[in-house]
């Protein structure tokens, strides 16, 4: 089993450090505002109106809608690196909701290689291409991300740093389109950000060049409210952020509630805002959020995959276990770890599940039982301390 990182705020980590290492020799060659540019299929009205049709439906979990729209702009536009991207990032969400699985891994690639391959056919004739560059750029950016999740650092870092040749010089031309900051928005925030929260990484930022946290989030904000592709990745972005790094929960918020306003269905999202919510002391808020996650899952809603549940089942035991309702907590984490036991490793709800049943049996004096999910988890991988918390606990049991 290959490695997949546990939370959001590890996922945004290694792909600013995929981004980050590969900037120490950044080209300077790549051509700038200065340069004639040419028309963009992004300005075009019909892309724009199949482009935000199919990403409505890609967003709200309607795949095969969302296929048809991206087809349809293929046709309009055939050989141009837009289609392969689109239907690339129609399979990005497949991953997105159920990350653990490699299932989809294979076809997301094929899609990402190909809008590579046709934006160099396009570079070869036109060196000065800004489409080109732009979904080059994006498509080698997506790719770093998949391969960070999947612990191909040095493939995934040499993903970044072809990425951000592209998106630096993207963000040079002036224009009214803000898909074309999202790139050097991301760098901005991170190339400030990531020094200071990881120290370890500083030797490798030294030559970079200097980034401006604040024009990033503005520019982020900016992709958000105008942009047609990146919007919506835009937003998710600003959500992690705000969750991750700034602590603002209520800008995380904001960000999750527009999130969940523009696509309904997404069942990523949904799970997102109860976690803000928690994260935020909110429980009460939280706790029906989780339900609904969880009704839907059930009825095996599309979208509501096999992660999203255990995310829902662990966070609902969690609520419970914040008002002492251990009973209930208990037939959550019964389910979740029913759920998890189907899947092979060591997944990270695996271990929490039986560190928290460990924990809900020590608060109900069943001693015996909460030590053999105590050493249940010293025998898996330590996700988020779970092993320092289960050797605390088997000291000193756990009373609520």
């Amino acid at each position: 089993m290959k490695l997949i990182i546990a939370s959001a705020g590890q996922r945004l980590l290694v792909l600013s450090l995929s981004y980050l290492i590969g900037l120490l020799s950044l080209s300077p060659t790549l051509p700038t505002h200065e340069a004639k540019v040419n028309p963009s299929i992004l300005d075009d009205p019909r892309v724009q109106e199949l482009g935000k049709l199919g990403l409505d439906h890609l967003y709200n979990m309607e795949r095969e809608k969302a296929s048809e729209a991206f087809d349809a702009i293929e046709e309009l536009y055939p050989g141009h690196p837009v289609g392969p991207f689109l239907q690339g990032l129609n399979i990005w969400w497949d991953v997105m909701i159920d990350l653990p699985s490699e299932t989809h891994d294979k076809a997301f690639f094929k899609q990402m290689d190909l809008a590579v391959k046709r934006a160099n056919r396009m570079l070869k004739r036109n060196r000065k291409d800004f489409d080109a560059m732009f979904f080059k750029g994006a498509a080698l950016g997506f790719s770093g991300r998949l391969k960070s999740n999947r612990g191909k650092w040095f493939s995934a870092a040499m993903d970044g740093k072809n990425a951000l040749d592209y998106v630096m010089a993207i963000s040079e031309r002036e224009d009214e389109n803000a898909d074309f900051g999202f790139g050097k928005a991301i760098y901005d925030y991170f190339s400030v950000v990531i020094p200071q929260e990881y120290p370890a990484v500083r030797p490798f930022t030294i030559f970079m060049k200097k980034g401006n946290k604040d024009r990033g989030l503005e520019n982020l904000k900016r992709t958000m409210e105008e942009g047609y592709f990146i919007k919506t990745e835009a937003a998710y972005f600003l959500l992690q952020i705000y969750y991750t790094y700034e602590k603002s929960y209520r800008q995380s918020l904001a960000h999750v509630q527009w999130l969940r306003e523009a696509h309904p269905q997404n069942s990523f999202f949904h799970v997102f805002e109860g976690r803000v919510y928690f994260r935020w002391g909110r429980w009460g808020d939280a706790l029906p959020i989780f339900e609904d996650v969880l009704q839907k899952y059930e009825a095996e809603t599309p979208g509501y995959s096999k992660t999203i549940g255990e995310q829902a089942y662990y966070y609902a035991a969690r609520t419970h276990m914040v008002y002492d309702r251990f009973d209930v907590a208990l037939a959550y984490l019964l389910q979740l770890e029913s759920l998890t036991e189907q899947g092979d490793g060591s997944s990270v709800f695996k271990v929490l599940a039986y560190l928290r049943l460990g924990m809900v049996y020590d608060a109900k004096g069943e001693r015996e039982l909460a030590t053999r999910y105590y050493n249940n988890v010293l025998e898996l991988d330590d996700w988020s301390g779970a092993h320092g918390r289960a050797k605390r606990f088997l000291a000193n049991p756990y009373r609520g």
